[in-house]
């Protein structure tokens, strides 16, 4: 698969593993923004955070059914709304409309019909980021550390540009990619020593093992 392709390292919340981040080659870097996550930011550490992140680098808000408040006090912080809950087509729009960023629209997958499914929802969106499917037991709608087949993408590509996320790590990413061939790859709980707590050596790994593929 090319080398160029891209990477996000999502649920960053200290400045060290953010440096390590861009340091690295990161091309994105992920706040999150949902009160139940172990990696939520409030506004304004994202903020603080923000300000050490290079142009060249973008930044992903992380968004679960988000209200306008919360993304009124979160958008300078970042340069792309990625949505992860429920939110609809029509939400989609309206966000990218009043806000005027680029948004993300994350989906669940365990089969090629999820795929197909993901596609529709994502109309107006400028990515769909394919992650494993939670199931109900799950605490949250993704960084749990799960992954699909992605030999189920085979047969049912996304008709949009698209990134990979859901279980990634060093010592999978490489597979992944050489399968799935996505043009991005995602990670969060894949670079962390414990939930919600980043890795720096970890996310070297992460990141140089994606530059050698």
């Amino acid at each position: 698969m090319p080398v160029t392709t891209q990477v996000k390292i999502c649920g960053l919340s200290t400045p060290d593993t953010l440096d390590a981040a861009i340091a690295h080659g990161a091309s994105h870097v992920g706040f999150v923004f949902f009160a139940r996550s172990p990696r939520n930011l409030t506004p304004e550490r994202a903020a603080g955070l923000a300000s050490r992140v290079p142009g060249r680098v973008a930044r992903v808000g992380v968004f679960v059914d988000p209200d306008d408040a919360l993304l009124d006090a979160a958008i300078a912080a970042i340069d792309i709304v990625q949505l992860h809950g429920s939110e609809t087509p029509v939400r989609l729009t309206e966000i990218r409309a009043r806000w005027g960023k680029p948004v993300w629209r994350a989906a669940g997958v365990a089969s090629a019909a999820d795929i197909r499914a993901a596609s529709l929802t994502a109309h107006g969106a400028a990515l769909l980021l394919l992650d494993a499917k939670a199931p109900s037991s799950a605490p949250l709608p993704g960084g749990n550390g799960l992954r699909f087949d992605w030999r189920v993408l085979g047969g049912a590509r996304p008709g949009m540009a698209w990134g990979l996320s859901g279980g990634l790590d060093a010592d999978n990413v490489g597979e992944a990619i050489r399968i799935a061939g996505p043009g991005l790859v995602d990670v969060s709980s894949g670079v962390e020593d414990a939930p919600g707590v980043k890795s720096v050596a970890k996310i070297r790994a992460f990141l140089e093992t994606v530059r050698t593929i």
